[in-house]
């Protein structure tokens, strides 16, 4: 027996004994999962809300709020083939409209998976972000997102908050440096 496997085996057999997870129960708040409260965390963030009925109002909205936007983009406009393979198609999108599947008041994030958006950069690589969530979506707390999401089905996901932003010591303040400068969440319902 090598010196490794001697040393792997020792560890095994000096395992600590399993023990269940501690109970969760009473940390997730007193946070509502109200449409109010997560507009007025969002709108904290930089980020807007609008309430729509259909997808259909969509368009007309950007074009409004938006009015030089050249580019724009949906999840279902993209062919995983190809976005995979070359993200740099994607370099130019004004503004990506993508599905959320849970949003979250407490800190207005919206998680979004890569089997719903198809090509991991794009809500990175856009210069604006439009997420649609539907109302009946919307939690309180991370836990409950967290128990909503379980175990990820897919690659790859992500809650995103608000428009990029960072700041440097002498506190200027930089959006859009490491994904979108704005983002929009259409609330469905």
């Amino acid at each position: 027996m090598s010196s490794r496997e001697k040393i792997l085996a020792a560890i095994k057999q000096h395992q600590p004994e399993a023990s269940a997870l501690p109970s969760l129960t009473g940390l997730s708040g007193n946070m509502p999962g109200t449409l109010e409260a997560y507009r007025k965390v969002l709108e904290g963030l930089g980020g807007v809300l609008f309430e729509i009925k259909a997808e259909s109002e969509i368009p007309a909205i950007l074009a409004q709020q938006y009015p030089g936007l050249q580019r724009v983009i949906t999840a279902s406009d993209i062919q995983r083939a190809w976005a995979n393979e070359d993200p740099h198609l994607l370099e130019d999108v004004d503004m990506a409209i993508v599905p959320g599947q849970w949003g979250v008041a407490e800190n207005g994030a919206i998680w979004v998976t890569e089997e719903d958006i198809h090509a991991r950069v794009l809500p990175f690589i856009c210069q604006h972000l439009a997420i649609v969530l539907p109302r009946e979506r919307l939690l309180p707390t991370m836990h409950e997102a967290y128990e909503q999401i379980g175990a990820p089905q897919s690659g790859f996901g992500v809650f995103i908050a608000g428009p990029s932003k960072t700041a440097d010591i002498e506190q200027s303040l930089v959006l859009g440096a490491h994904g979108a400068k704005s983002l929009v969440v259409f609330i469905i319902g």
